[in-house]
């Protein structure tokens, strides 16, 4: 579920958002004690630690709708951007469990820490995974009920309170369906489609990622329903995109450059745009057998590689992200997008875009 950067910059505000949750988590802390002592405020440490690091690009969207389209009250925006990323927090945790992860951005993720704890206390290895995705699934629920206390810690008007829950509660249900479908495509037996694969997205992430934060921003800043609905649908074409790229440079693109191993999708056997094409091809059927190998090496992933670009796979998924790309630039061009709010999505787009080339 996790995504590479849209912009690799602070954006404006970008320390409004990161006071705002400072401020949740230490109070989180502070509740931690009181109920459970040490082993509770450790707890919410190892969510704290979790956090760290990332650009905060789904704030980012809430805040760059929000001040486009003329709100002022930034402190109110920036728990609800913040909102965004105690869900992305959730949503990241509880699908590490589903993959059986320990490690993200090459450190020991909640799971990992806690089957590390729990090794070094004797435990057996079995058993302190099983304590290590336990604890996971606690911390996880407990980033997505912080999502909406941070929603409602905005001091909103009741009308929009409940109406950015109702968004919130969309993306939720969207990942949700999006993360089951993923899930029954690893049982199914079959490779899903093109058009499965990028329904499955869509809803696993461009939702939460985009959609979601966008129209919130927009909902917030008190934006006429056009308006909003125009942001969603600028989301959902974008999102796509994103994902699709995202996708690729999981197999193609420069560790360095991604902060993320171009091996690892392929020994997880992750369906992207690019299987899915891929397995349509007579190719494919004397690859097959590595792809989804946990011991995968170097050497087997340059052998898939190559059938992802001589089948066109590779290249059928870039010009497909271009084309919702381009969906994207034409939802701009909506009478409902303000110039101020369009000048500040392009480069969104454009960033796309050039990751694709």
């Amino acid at each position: 579920m996790e995504t590479h950067h849209v912009v690799d910059v602070p954006y404006r505000q970008q320390h409004q958002v990161e006071d705002a949750l400072e401020r949740f988590l230490e109070l989180a802390k502070t509740q931690a004690v009181s109920f459970g002592g040490a082993g509770y405020l450790r707890l919410w440490e190892t969510i704290e630690r979790s956090m760290a690091g990332g650009k905060r690009f789904r704030p980012r969207m809430v805040m760059t709708a929000y001040e486009a389209l003329g709100g002022e009250d930034i402190v109110a925006a920036a728990h609800v951007a913040a909102a965004y990323e105690l869900l992305h927090t959730a949503l990241i945790v509880h699908d590490d469990v589903i993959d059986r992860d320990f490690v993200r951005r090459g450190s020991p993720n909640v799971s990992g820490s806690y089957r590390d704890i729990a090794q070094t206390a004797g435990i057996p290895l079995p058993l302190a995974e099983h304590r290590g995705m336990s604890v996971a699934v606690i911390a996880g629920d407990l980033a997505l009920s912080a999502s909406y206390r941070l929603i409602d810690r905005a001091g909103s008007a009741d009308s929009v309170r409940t109406r950015l829950r109702e968004i919130l509660d969309d993306a939720i249900s969207a990942s949700a369906a999006g993360e089951l479908a993923d899930v029954d495509f690893t049982v199914g037996g079959v490779v899903p489609t093109v058009d499965d694969i990028i329904r499955m997205e869509r809803l696993k992430t461009a939702y939460y990622s985009f959609e979601a934060p966008l129209q919130s921003g927009g909902v917030l800043a008190g934006a006429p329903e056009a308006t909003i609905d125009a942001l969603g649908a600028f989301g959902q074409q974008i999102g796509i995109a994103y994902q699709i790229i995202d996708d690729v440079l999981g197999v193609f693109g420069d560790s360095k450059t991604t902060g993320k191993t171009t091996i690892g999708d392929l020994r997880e056997g992750k369906l992207t745009v690019m299987v899915a094409f891929a397995a349509e091809q007579p190719e494919w059927h004397a690859v097959e057998h590595l792809f989804g190998d946990p011991d995968l090496d170097e050497e087997g992933a340059a052998v898939l590689r190559d059938v992802l670009t001589t089948t066109g796979a590779r290249q059928h998924a870039t010009l497909l992200a271009g084309d919702y790309a381009n969906r994207a630039w034409e939802q701009l061009a909506s009478p409902s997008i303000p110039a101020q709010l369009r000048d500040e999505l392009r480069p969104i787009v454009a960033t796309v875009l050039e990751r694709s080339r």
